[in-house]
């Protein structure tokens, strides 16, 4: 099973998706959140802080963790591949909308939620990013 984070990062009421490039191992060229394959030596959390770092080029204490999601677990087969994935998921504030990407991309896109289903992504990134939309509601209505 290969072990990722997917981190979406939050500015006023909209989530940061991010182009993934010819460089990246799987999906090129499709729309993600900020992710990265959690190492054997690192929990999620630590993971997802790395990644969002490395990737746009904020500081820790330029975002804020807001709710982490349910693992999701499923299979894909891309390229001809298969792959067995366990995507944990993460949602994160900013009160900056200035990034820098990286290498991993070639685009960016600040878009309401709403939006995700207008680009082609990575699989289940809806269901991802809802996982942790359901979570937030719940932490705000209990």
């Amino acid at each position: 099973m290969t072990e990722v984070v997917t981190c979406f990062l939050m500015y006023k009421k909209k989530i940061l998706l991010l182009k993934r490039s010819n460089h990246v191992k799987t999906y090129k060229g499709h729309w993600a959140g900020i992710s990265g394959y959690v190492e054997k030596t690192e929990e999620p959390f630590e993971t997802a802080v790395k990644e969002i770092v490395e990737e746009t080029g904020l500081k820790t204490t330029d975002f804020k963790l807001v709710k982490r999601g349910k693992p999701i677990k499923f299979k894909s087969n891309h390229g001809g591949k298969f792959f067995h994935w366990a995507i944990y998921p993460f949602l994160f504030s900013t009160a900056t909308k200035k990034i820098q990407i990286d290498w991993e991309h070639t685009d960016y896109k600040w878009i309401l939620p709403e939006g995700i289903t207008n680009f082609q992504t990575v699989p289940k990134l809806k269901e991802v990013f809802e996982s942790t939309r359901k979570n937030e509601y719940q932490l705000l209505h209990d």
